[in-house]
This record gives C-alpha cells, structure tokens and sequence, in this order.
C-alpha cells in the first residue's frame, strides 16, 4: 500500500493544480473536493483543510474560482466552487506546467550518473 502524502509532501503549486482539476467538472463543496481528491488517488493523498479552504479561498481571490452558497445533498448550506473562464486559462497553463516539470523530473530519474 503506497504511503500518504502529507501536506509538505506536495510541490508548491500542486494543490491549485489538483483543486482547478477536480473542479473543472462541476461546482463542489470544500469538503467533496477533498473527497474526490481522495478517492481519485486512492487515499494516497489526504488533503488537510487547513491547506484545502487557504487554497480555496486564494483561487477565488485570483478568480479562477467563484463560490456561491447552496445547499448540500443532505440539506446543509456551503460554499460550491466553480471554475471561471480565467480559472480553466489557468488550468491549462498549470497542466502544461505540470507536464513539463514531471518530464524534467523523469529525465533526472533515468540517469545513471
């Protein structure tokens, strides 16, 4: 079973990279982007909200994302983030970022000396 990582686990960046990623399919809750994140990774990462509602907060101050209060699926009111226009520019950017620093990255790894 692969270890968790842990919040200083992750490279600068990477979780609005993860957060504009899982919310480019549909508005969500905090905590069902955190579940998603989770369940998509298999419980490999676990995302703290002490890192996820800063984040959430500084994408929406970016406006990569806007956040309305609506109710939950089990009747409770929270804040649905969704991705603006600005926001999935931006997704594009961190993806095309992220290939080519895993590229990068790949080559270290694949050398002997």
């Amino acid at each position: 079973m692969p270890r968790r990582l842990e919040r200083t686990d992750l490279l600068q960046g990477t979780l609005d990279l993860l957060i504009l990623h899982v919310v480019a399919f549909g508005p969500l809750h905090g905590y069902a982007i955190a579940q998603r994140l989770n369940a998509i990774t298999q419980d490999a990462l676990r995302i703290q909200q002490g890192s996820l509602y800063p984040a959430l907060h500084r994408l929406e101050r970016r406006g990569w994302l806007r956040a309305e209060w609506r109710l939950t699926d089990t009747g409770r009111e929270a804040k649905f983030y969704a991705l603006t226009a600005t926001g999935r520019k931006r997704l594009n950017v961190e993806r095309t970022e992220w290939a080519r620093l895993s590229q990068a990255i790949g080559l270290v790894l694949q050398t002997e000396h």
